[in-house]
Parts: C-alpha cells; sequence; structure tokens
C-alpha cells in the first residue's frame, strides 16, 4: 500500500475505538451529511473510513437504491466496520485501499466523505488528487479535521498529559493529528483541481461518559499513546487519572463531562 497512513491501530484496538471515540465522531457526521445533501439513490465514497461511523450514517439516507463503498487502509478497522455494518443496508462496500490510489474508475461517485482522516494523508495533495478523479462532474466532497487543540478542552489537556507521560514520538504523533489547518486544506483543494472550497468551524459540546470509565478505554483507542500501552496498565492508569484530574472543571456529579469539541468542515466540488 503507497500510503502508509498515519493513523494506525493493531491488535484489539480497532474495537476500542469503535466503543470509545464514537461519542466524539457521532456530533458531527450529520454536519458532514447535510452539507453535501446527501440524496436517495447517491453513489458515496467514504474515504479513510475507520470503523465505519459516516459510511452506516451514508447508507442509511441513501437507502438500498444508493450504494455505499467505505475505504481504509487498516485491516483491522474495516474488520470492525464490516462487523458493524447493519444488515438492513446490505449495499455497504468494504475495500482495503490507501487514499493516494483508489481501485475505483473515473467519475465513479456523487459524492467523497472522510471524517477525521486527512490529517493523516501522507501526501494530501495526492489524495484529493484522487478524490476529484473518482467524483462526477459536480459531486462533492466534505471532509472534517480537528480544529487547533485548544479549541477542544479534552484534546488540549489530553496533549498535556501525553507530554508529561508519554514518549517524544506519542507527541510528535499527536500534534500531527492537529497538524491540517483551514489554509492547509484550501491549498489542497486548489491543487486537486476542485472548485469552490469552503472550510469552518463547527463545535459540538458532548456529553461523556462517566470520565473514569471513559478516558482510559480513549486513551488506549489512539496511536499517540503507544508509549503508555506499551509500558503496562500501570503507567496509562497514571495517565488517565491525570487527564481525568485535568478536565474536572467540566465534570458533573454522575461523572460525566460536558465539552466541547470544534472541528474544520471543508467541502468543494468537482
Amino acid at each position: 500500500m503507497t500510503d502508509e497512513t498515519g493513523f494506525q491501530l493493531k491488535g484489539s484496538a480497532p474495537e476500542r475505538y469503535e466503543q470509545y471515540v464514537a461519542p466524539i465522531m457521532a456530533p458531527f457526521i450529520e454536519a458532514v451529511l447535510d452539507i453535501v445533501d446527501l440524496f436517495p439513490g447517491a453513489q458515496v465514497l467514504d474515504l479513510a473510513c475507520g470503523t465505519g461511523f459516516v459510511a452506516r450514517a451514508a447508507a442509511a439516507r441513501v437507502g438500498p437504491p444508493g450504494h455505499v463503498c467505505a475505504v481504509d487502509v487498516n485491516e483491522g478497522m474495516l474488520r470492525v466496520a464490516a462487523a458493524r455494518a447493519p444488515r438492513w443496508y446490505p449495499d455497504i462496500e468494504f475495500t482495503q485501499a490507501p487514499a493516494d490510489a483508489l481501485p475505483f474508475e473515473e467519475a465513479t461517485f456523487d459524492v467523497v466523505i472522510c471524517q477525521q482522516g486527512a490529517q493523516f494523508f501522507p501526501d494530501l495533495d495526492a489524495a484529493l488528487k484522487e478524490a476529484a478523479r473518482v467524483l462526477r462532474p459536480g459531486g462533492r466532497i466534505a471532509l472534517t479535521t480537528w480544529a487547533p487543540k485548544e479549541r477542544s478542552p479534552y484534546f488540549d489537556a489530553q496533549y498535556r498529559v501525553i507530554e508529561e507521560y508519554g514518549s517524544p514520538d506519542d507527541t510528535a504523533a499527536f500534534r500531527r493529528a492537529f497538524s491540517c489547518t483551514a489554509d492547509r486544506l484550501a491549498a489542497a483543494f486548489v491543487a486537486s483541481g476542485l472548485r469552490d472550497g469552503t472550510v469552518h468551524l463547527v463545535t459540538r459540546h458532548v456529553v461523556t461518559p462517566p470520565l473514569t470509565d471513559w478516558v482510559p478505554g480513549l486513551m488506549a483507542s489512539v496511536p499517540w499513546t503507544r508509549s503508555l500501552t506499551e509500558a503496562g496498565p500501570d503507567l496509562m492508569a497514571r495517565a488517565s487519572r491525570a487527564l481525568c484530574d485535568l478536565l474536572v472543571n467540566h465534570k458533573a456529579p454522575d461523572g460525566t463531562a460536558t465539552l466541547p469539541f470544534t472541528t474544520l468542515l471543508a467541502t468543494a466540488t468537482r
């Protein structure tokens, strides 16, 4: 595979990703689908689909006349995505492929969607050129990448914890997750030949599960805690407690927290 994305999960991590990342992914799915005016019967590509959050929602919108292709370079993520695919919308096709070498003919799709994947592409311009190639004339692309971490208290606190408890490689991996700025997205649209590009901020307030359960699971579900995972459960537990402590001002009596998360939502037309 030519596109060895910076977001690689192994072992049981994809299952944890599906469970623990869902609360912060779900609130943005409808915004992505709404902005591309997804319609019944549409042909959709979910690029860097992960465990299939967007693919499942897109399948529900396009219905049996439509078709959803879900692509990811990570075999483990695709395995979880296929297992979670709703049986009443069987027309989700899961394919292992890199974003910069898609196995589809030109002008195949009405819509291309990519939720929280573009920042991990080794070559964003090449990936978006491929997205433009497989889009039909007039087709729409929408993608999200996290806004600067300071706009999301959870990510800001997590970064501080990783700096203290993790390795330099963990810290660098975390920074890459927030490296895709609005200017970079706009420039990539132009380089790929897409037109009418726009980028704007979307914020959602997320009520999390109880922090003492959710934070350790989420910490073990992302690639920028690798050294903590490899060091064993004691270090991960200490780091998770430290993160919970930093979020205490957002915590409710029942242990949940209400946290704002902010993403960049970028769209363009073929």
